[in-house]
């Protein structure tokens, strides 16, 4: 393996989920996948998963933190765990809104929907991917007030975000680790 002073992006292996991260995490990760270790990484980190695993709990869930955080954005008219995400969208969440006339008033429905990989997965990690949906019903776009909001409602917002990369990862090479 290069050492840091040699490292070029040409010999930095291809990680699609990690993608926007620098070359020194990059290489961290391939070190772990060569030593088959983003398992003991992760599992020592976060060693359990949540029991939030119908929809009726996931709404609940949902519905608490944004209360908690932004009470006052759109109401949400369905929360549920959807099997197509990660084969239609390449997504771990959606969240989505339709708007439609009616009389003289426009009205919008906005919906969340969580790749049911995650189903058995660590709260931590349900609780990044419930934040960045919710953030999108103040902020459409990721950009700088968009990551403000979902680090004033996770304040470890980025490193979890880290951490679900890893552990898509993690799925992606070796399978899963959560049964």
């Amino acid at each position: 393996m290069p050492s840091k002073s040699n490292v070029t992006h040409s010999n930095i292996p291809k990680l699609k989920y990690l993608a926007a991260y620098s070359d020194q995490i990059k290489m961290q990760i391939n070190t772990m996948i060569e030593d088959k270790t983003l398992d003991q990484y992760l599992l020592k980190k976060y060693p359990t998963t949540h029991d939030m695993n119908n929809d009726k709990v996931l709404r609940s869930y949902v519905m608490s933190l944004k209360n908690q955080y932004i009470k006052k954005s759109a109401p949400l008219s369905q929360v549920k765990y959807d099997d197509k995400i990660h084969i239609i969208h390449n997504a771990l969440g959606l969240h989505t809104y339709v708007s439609r006339v009616q009389g003289n008033k426009l009205k919008s429905k906005h919906e969340i929907r969580i790749g049911s990989q995650f189903k058995k997965a660590p709260e931590a990690f349900l609780a990044m991917i419930v934040v960045h949906e919710l953030a999108h019903l103040k902020e459409k776009e990721h950009n700088k007030a968009f990551y403000k909001l979902c680090q004033s409602m996770l304040p470890n917002y980025h490193q979890l975000e880290l951490d679900l990369r890893i552990y898509l990862t993690q799925l992606e090479y070796f399978g899963a680790i959560y049964t």
